[in-house]
């Protein structure tokens, strides 16, 4: 575990930790800073503090030997006899950092009929598929995986291990990264091998999505991520690939486990918008919510779904689950829309996949204009009310 430390013989009471804060973690209590439990360890404070009275001190287990450690693995996760879309996803971009590595891609699979799978996993990129199958599997049981995962870590020493950030990926990864005393970057959208240095550069929007910070793990070992659905593109399958599958058994006993799953239902969505092949996109540009029925009357005659951008859930346009960008969907349609959306970095980032893009906007300068195939100046509520 991280701890703030702060040290009451250099500190001078100056506030300049508590004003850069921006969780509120730091106040002062007779001229001395304090810390709370809203403390991230982001480090900002450190860097503000003149005196040097605060550090953070990190309870982790360094590697010594990286070298030791190889080839990138993918958690495949299994829904209801399926594989989960994210994981053929991440076979894509991990086919990517194993070939700039040199190294092997392996898929791991934990489900009692795991070889079920194994072909479909190589066809898509995986070299090799690590299976674990024990029948307390076929319902996910997130202690146990995360037993299994780490004995597997510390047997075959993998060097990156990825995880499709879903509702159980989001819970076993940092369950995983605390058993083996590791690092965790949540919820990226870029990967990449650091061409000096070797290390997996993992890019995440961070403060709310207003800046995109680049972490990297250089002393401990897998380095660990989890990414989106919809952010990686997955790799054509290919039948002739020919791959090794091998069977591990777990070397630690299954214990009993704090949660019993007693039933597992598919969450569904009224508005898949992650999945629409024509996708209508509304941004501040549109005016007010009175024009939001404008839109829908549009996106039904072209047979298209609705999403926004973040202000205009913030406004109480849309629900959030039609909102795009890094700290909403990320979507890949055949043909977006986009009506009165500015385009900062994060939520061109959630639309870049999309692989044609007619953009409306006012200002002939917005940043929308640089990643769409056509891009028209005017205000978009009069092209709409041209349509409907």
């Amino acid at each position: 575990m991280a701890e703030l430390r702060i040290d009451p013989q250099r500190c001078r009471g100056c506030g300049l930790c508590t004003e850069g804060c921006a969780t509120g973690a730091l106040s002062m209590a007779d001229k001395v800073a304090v810390v709370n439990d809203n403390c991230v360890f982001c480090g900002v404070c450190v860097q503000n503090c003149p005196f040097e009275a605060i550090s953070i001190a990190q309870d982790r287990q360094i590697v010594n030997d990286v070298t030791a450690y190889q080839n990138v693995w993918v958690f495949t996760q299994i829904n209801q006899g399926e594989i989960a879309p994210v994981s053929l996803e991440l076979l894509g971009i991990g086919a990517t950092l194993a070939q700039e590595k040199r190294c092997q891609l392996v898929a791991v699979v934990l489900e009692e009929t795991g070889a079920d799978y194994a072909q479909t996993l190589i066809a898509h990129g995986a070299d090799r598929v690590l299976l674990c199958q024990e029948a307390a599997l076929t319902v996910y049981n997130q202690d146990r995986c995360a037993t299994i995962l780490g004995d597997m870590i510390g047997q075959y020493k993998p060097e990156i291990l990825l995880f499709g950030a879903t509702g159980f990926g989001r819970a076993l990864a940092p369950s995983v990264a605390a058993l083996v005393k590791t690092g965790l970057t949540a919820d990226c959208t870029v990967l990449a091998v650091d061409g000096e240095t070797g290390l997996l550069r993992q890019t995440r929007p961070a403060f709310g999505g207003n800046l995109m910070a680049t972490i990297v793990c250089p002393d401990c070992r897998p380095q660990m991520a989890t990414v989106r659905p919809g952010v990686m593109a997955k790799c054509a399958p290919d039948t002739a690939r020919v791959g090794a599958v091998e069977v591990f058994v777990p070397t630690v006993a299954a214990g009993v486990s704090k949660v019993t799953v007693l039933e597992t239902t598919l969450r569904q969505t009224a508005n898949a918008i992650t999945g629409a092949e024509k996708l209508v996109v509304v941004g501040r540009g549109i005016g007010g919510k009175k024009n939001m029925k404008l839109v829908y009357e549009f996106a039904e005659k072209i047979g298209a779904q609705v999403a926004v951008s973040r202000p205009l859930v913030d406004m109480g346009y849309a629900p959030y689950a039609q909102q795009v960008g890094q700290t909403g969907c990320t979507v890949a349609p055949k043909l977006l829309i986009s009506l009165g959306v500015s385009g900062a970095i994060q939520h061109k980032a959630g639309i870049s996949r999309a692989e044609q893009i007619i953009a409306i906007n006012t200002d002939e300068e917005a940043p929308i204009f640089a990643i769409s195939q056509y891009k028209i100046v005017a205000d978009c509520v009069e092209i709409l009310k041209g349509f409907v």
